[in-house]
């Protein structure tokens, strides 16, 4: 098996990871980079060699104790297959999971992504515990973090009918498994793509189960300040945060941005408002005990590795 060998880390950063609350793990949305040469691996690697091989390497950076695994998205990944990769990583490493595009997603989509007809699966109760619960509770065990069933955009039909969505979702939600005490730091969050969602009655169904809202820093969505008010209705709680686009690009701007910013060496948007704001997040939600798990994609600012770096001096309240 081809050994990825991790980048040299400069002992300031292994100083600042020291310097973190222990209850905030920062880390990226997948980890097969090429372009993360000297920042996350050391030396230079194919893709595909990365997304089968880099994940140990990931893991022993001091500042990175999360991943994203977004591919159970498009594909549910079976208990064996986490296990595997919990295998790869340390104790104190948790997995952000995305739920599978079969029970989070509305639409029945073509290979282009475009809708074809109703999903009549979506956020089924049963498909959930199934096809992705109890796979990832049995193959993660205490190393999975979050459960986020994120709901891709809602067709205007159902948009029209948000309580029957609503109690969709409160049914589904209800018919989850217990996490503790298998995984006693994993938290159920819920992401959504429709401004339509922030609302009292929606912070209603998620607490009604323990689940959080996953904040959802994409440009489908209003900005983080205008957001906080549905977390505060939530509070006190764990935070579960996506920064998935910067709002340069627009709701459509993934492969804009990905033009833009490959091969991910650089930050070529920096967005210091969110990032500040993001920090104070984490220090309330942190401070007052509670976990806090935060991705950071590729596009948000340019590269994860160094948007984690920056956001690391916010919450230290350093100057990158």
């Amino acid at each position: 098996m081809p050994k990825v060998e991790p980048a040299d880390v400069d002992e300031r950063l292994r100083e600042k990871a020291a310097r973190l609350p222990p209850l905030l793990r920062l880390g990226s949305s997948s980890w097969h980079f090429p372009g993360w040469a000297g920042l996350v691996w050391n030396g230079d690697y194919e893709g595909s060699v990365l997304s089968r091989h880099g994940l140990a390497a990931y893991a022993q950076h001091p500042l990175l104790r999360t991943v994203s695994l977004d591919r159970n998205f498009y594909r549910a990944l079976t208990a064996s297959q986490f296990a595997a990769y919990a295998a790869q990583v340390p104790e104190d490493f948790r997995f952000v999971v995305k739920a599978p595009s079969a029970v989070a997603d509305a639409l029945v989509r073509a290979e282009d992504g475009r809708g074809q007809r109703p999903n009549p699966a979506f956020l089924n109760p049963q498909l959930a515990v199934q096809d992705f619960v109890e796979p990832a509770l049995q193959g993660l065990g205490t190393k999975l973090g979050a459960l986020v069933f994120q709901l891709s955009p809602l067709p205007g039909t159902m948009l029209a009918h948000m309580p029957e969505v609503l109690a969709r979702l409160d049914a589904m939600l209800a018919a989850l498994p217990r996490l503790r005490p298998a995984a006693p730091d994993a938290v159920v969050a819920v992401e959504v793509r429709n401004p339509e969602f922030l609302t009292p009655d929606f912070a209603r169904v998620l607490k009604a189960h323990g689940a959080t809202y996953c904040l959802g820093l994409h440009p489908k969505l209003p900005p983080i300040e205008d957001q906080l008010p549905l977390l505060r209705a939530l509070w006190p709680g764990p935070l579960v945060c996506r920064w998935n686009l910067n709002r340069l690009h627009g709701a459509y701007g993934y492969e804009e941005a990905k033009g833009l910013y490959e091969p991910f060496n650089r930050l070529v948007d920096p967005d210091p408002h969110t990032r500040g704001l993001l920090a104070r997040v984490i220090a309330g939600t942190t401070g007052a005990g509670h976990a806090a798990y935060v991705t950071i994609n590729n596009k948000a600012e340019g590269s994860a590795p160094l948007s984690v770096h920056a956001l690391v001096d916010a919450v230290l309240g350093e100057t990158s």
